[in-house]
């Protein structure tokens, strides 16, 4: 795995994490949380590819 890879899968993650957490604190609703970080963890990977290519 290039380190370009391991940049934008590291930040795509943490931004994952981060919306989920406050998806649930907002809603209090663990599905709504987890669907929201992994929507915006897949976002945030075609994101940082198109812009650091």
């Amino acid at each position: 795995m290039s380190q370009r890879t391991a940049l934008i899968l590291f930040i795509a993650v943490v931004s994952g994490i981060g919306v989920g957490v406050l998806t649930f604190f907002a809603e209090k609703s663990l599905p709504k949380a987890v669907l929201a970080g992994v929507i915006a963890s897949g976002g945030c990977t075609v994101g940082l590819h198109n812009l650091i290519d």
